[in-house]
């Protein structure tokens, strides 16, 4: 019965995200008051300066970046567009799978103008922001495919998407706690990422902290597992990933707008053992 039980916590926290709308989330998520580049305490300029310092420390390097679960956004990918040759964004749901189409083949028709965030991670490289059309064109370059992913699948991709020893990094953001009905079903789905990692290749992950909801649309309420540091970790060693930093983020109460109950968010660098 317990098999039956994972499956059915599993598909019922599928059809929660039938109803999703990227515009809506991104409209709730990435524009101010949550992405104001002006504001040193805005949760997206915390988020790409945490990516930026882990892609330009030296250790993360190789030749495939692969993006788990990386919903209708660019942004968890723009530093390291310049350290890996190739990036592979994937997602469960085609509507946020073609929304990052739309980005990539650059026809118009986004539903959110990425030119601020490419502008602000040229700043943190130390380049001119007018250098972000640079930045653009080589995001588009290295972006290799974007596909389905199912991370409460054992393989969450599909067969030889990858190369057999698996990716050099993995990066993945605010996924795997939304789309798992419990504790247990986010441990099991970091295991089941960490089975596309090389051995020594690393995970950078970042999530919500204490959210049990959030929405998804307009009335699309979905459920969220609240976590806490403590469980962050435990979930990481018993995953079989080593812990190399966590850093937290704590929402300014102007940052709390009514889309969630997120308390905080928290950033981690480990490596796969």
């Amino acid at each position: 019965m317990e098999g039956k039980g994972k499956v059915n916590g599993v598909a019922a926290m599928a059809a929660c995200y039938q109803g999703f709308d990227p515009a809506a989330y991104l409209q709730y998520n990435y524009t101010p008051p949550r992405a104001d580049f002006e504001r040193k305490d805005s949760i997206v300029p915390w988020k790409l300066a945490c990516l930026h310092r882990a892609f330009t420390e030296g250790d993360v390097r190789g030749e495939l970046l692969v993006d788990i679960g990386s919903g209708p956004t660019l942004y968890q990918v723009l530093s390291g567009c310049e350290v890996f040759n190739k990036v592979l964004l994937t997602d469960f749901l085609e509507v946020n799978r073609q929304e990052l189409r739309g980005w990539l083949e650059d026809e118009g028709g986004c539903n959110l103008d990425w030119t601020p965030y490419l502008q602000h991670v040229c700043k943190l490289e130390g380049r001119r922001p007018s250098a972000w059309t640079e930045k653009a064109a080589k995001l588009r370059q290295v972006i290799t495919d974007i596909v389905p992913v199912d991370v409460h699948r054992p393989q969450p991709l599909a067969l030889d998407t990858l190369p057999s020893e698996g990716a050099d990094c993995l990066v993945s953001c605010f996924c795997l706690e939304s789309v798992s009905p419990d504790l247990a079903a986010f441990t099991r789905a970091l295991g089941h990422i960490g089975r596309l990692l090389r051995t020594g290749g690393h995970l950078l992950l970042i999530g919500a902290l204490g959210e049990s909801y959030y929405f998804g649309g307009p009335g699309v309420r979905i459920p969220v597992v609240p976590l806490n540091e403590a469980q962050v970790c435990a979930s990481l060693k018993e995953s079989g990933y080593t812990l190399i930093r966590l850093e937290v983020y704590t929402l300014p109460q102007d940052m709390r707008v009514g889309v969630d109950d997120v308390s905080g968010v928290f950033f981690v660098k480990a490596i796969k053992e």
